[in-house]
């Protein structure tokens, strides 16, 4: 399999830095398309301000983020395109996963919510569990 539309889940972490890496390696190789989405999750149970609020500034802290992403796919001559969303996060990756068909989703192993993680089970294991395409878990060190 040579994905030609690769999707990458970033929320900030080492973990999904090394994803990323990863799939600029992979988008360089097999001249894919690259796009990082991070997803902004409400507070529960979501009040109008606070959901604003959040969303805001969850919206602020990940297009700088991205802007650091994009210079280093410009370095290797890969455009990238990116996208914040709002809900849960395994959701909304698997729900634009399959609206830009995308052919690999590459996330990190470990997020920054280890203990919700813990808890509930973790992002990664949901959009493996559930995806229509391959997924690639990065590990850490």
């Amino acid at each position: 399999m040579i994905p030609k539309r690769i999707l990458v889940g970033h929320d900030g972490s080492e973990d999904a830095d090394r994803a990323f890496e990863t799939a600029l390696d992979f988008a360089a190789v097999c001249q894919a398309r690259l796009q990082v989405v991070s997803v902004a999750t409400p507070p529960e149970p979501p009040t109008r301000v606070e959901t604003e609020a959040t969303i805001e500034a969850a919206t602020e802290h990940y297009e700088e983020l991205f802007g650091g992403l994009r210079r280093r796919a410009k370095e290797r001559g890969i455009d990238l395109q990116s996208r914040v969303l709002v809900g849960h996060a395994a959701e909304q990756i698997l729900r634009l996963a399959a609206d830009t068909s995308a052919e690999l989703i590459v996330m990190g192993h470990r997020g920054r919510a280890a203990i919700r993680e813990w808890l509930f089970g973790s992002t990664s294991w949901r959009v493996v569990a559930r995806a229509h395409c391959s997924v690639l878990v990065v590990r850490g060190k």
